[in-house]
């Protein structure tokens, strides 16, 4: 016989949870404040969609940035193998770039929230309203509460998600219902998120996208960097923002209390020596014009002027008047462009929200809660998040299933 299972939240992983528990017989209703479901999904990967990443088990554990392993039955339940079967089948051809990144083949995410919505709809009824309570008696769920209406339930499954893009639903409604039947909730701070910059220069360079830096972050002038990447970087009026940005994010706890400096190579492809053979072919063409005339070829013109600036060498020097000894402080600099991080952009910025229900207080191999019975959680609401690549979204895919499935 069927439970009545009521999910609170139709993002990914309530949606995917839906379906699932659905599946199995039972009769449920999704409550979501928005009139469109997954509206955060949306707007992902720049509004592509970057679904999952296309690695192993050890892969997807090792890139949650905290307690990757209480996660090791949720993505041995549904692997990003899983996650590409699921949308294949249901009219969603999908595509793999670099760094193993999915992504549905028109590059339009809203094919991957039709799919997900139509496989919650097949299985289950999705209202409209904004769920304020969770009714318990004798430590066991009966009822969620709404604004205007009490829906008696066997079971729930909160995935509300977190604090960020609050836009698209993620408000921390789930928190505090989590909280009211006794759950512990981790301090929540943004992840994923752009760093604001010491530097002005940045705001002359913003909106500038440059596609393959490297990127190197010290934290307290540390001999070893605290993070290594390669890939896109965007600069902004506040600092920087971009892919490599945002997974660094992950590991700059208290900017405010720590100094962390990013180490930026603007030609990671060329060694020291090589793009200095490189400035001098290119300033044998140009041996007659001003040194601010000569970079053409080697960067995007809007970040000309700021090279020029930061080098100390005169804008108007002739080409053929540059010492070796300045042409290595040229080099120097484009190897390693500093930026001294003050703070990360506010939590109603960020992709993921870090932190959230104790993960304690939750059964891995169920996601059920260990104090409520009846109570199961799922994606974002829960004290687990990851690197950009189609991590989180994995974990909202993996966790909703496993708490669709055990509900």
């Amino acid at each position: 016989m069927g439970k009545r299972i009521i999910v609170i939240g139709g993002g990914a992983a309530g949606l995917m949870a839906a379906g699932i528990a659905g599946q199995k017989g039972h009769s449920v209703t999704v409550i979501e404040t928005n009139a469109r479901p997954a509206r955060k999904v949306m707007i992902t990967g720049k509004g592509r969609c970057n679904v999952t990443n296309d690695t192993d088990l050890n892969g997807l554990i090792n890139a949650v940035n905290k307690n990757g392993k209480f996660l090791y039955s949720a993505f041995s339940a549904f692997s990003a193998q899983d996650v590409k079967d699921f949308f294949e089948k249901r009219g969603v051809p999908l595509k793999t770039e670099r760094g193993n990144r999915v992504f549905p083949q028109s590059d339009k995410s809203v094919d991957i929230v039709d799919a997900l919505v139509s496989f919650a709809r097949e299985n289950a009824e999705i209202i409209t309203a904004r769920a304020t309570e969770i009714l318990v008696e004798n430590g066991a769920v009966t009822a969620v509460k709404t604004e205007d209406d009490t829906y008696e339930c066997d079971g729930v499954i909160l995935a509300t998600g977190g604090l960020s893009y609050p836009t698209t639903g993620s408000t921390g409604d789930g928190y505090k219902i989590a909280a009211a039947l006794g759950h512990t909730v981790t301090p929540l701070c943004p992840s994923l998120v752009g760093v604001e910059c010491f530097e002005g220069f940045t705001t002359a360079l913003q909106g500038l996208s440059l596609k393959n830096i490297g990127l190197k972050v010290y934290k307290n002038d540390g001999k070893k960097p605290i993070y290594t990447d390669f890939g896109e970087l965007l600069f902004t009026h506040f600092g920087v923002s971009g892919p490599t940005i945002l997974s660094a994010s992950a590991k700059l706890s208290d900017p405010e209390k720590s100094t962390y400096t990013l180490h930026i190579d603007l030609k990671p492809a060329l060694s020291a020596d090589e793009l200095d053979a490189r400035i001098r072919r290119d300033f044998s063409e140009f041996i007659n014009k001003d040194f601010q005339n000569s970079l053409d070829a080697l960067l995007p013109k809007k970040l000309i002027s700021v090279i020029v600036a930061l080098s100390g060498i005169p804008a108007h020097q002739k080409v053929n008047q540059i010492s070796r000894e300045q042409r290595e402080i040229l080099v120097s600099l484009l190897k390693d462009l500093k930026l001294t991080v003050t703070a990360l952009r506010p939590i109603e910025e960020a992709v993921i929200t870090a932190g959230g229900i104790s993960l304690s207080e939750v059964d891995p191999k169920t996601m059920q809660s260990r104090i409520v019975k009846g109570l199961a959680f799922a994606g974002e609401i829960l004290d687990l998040d990851a690197c950009t690549g189609g991590f989180n979204l994995q974990i909202a895919f993996s966790t909703g299933f496993v708490a669709g499935n055990s509900i």
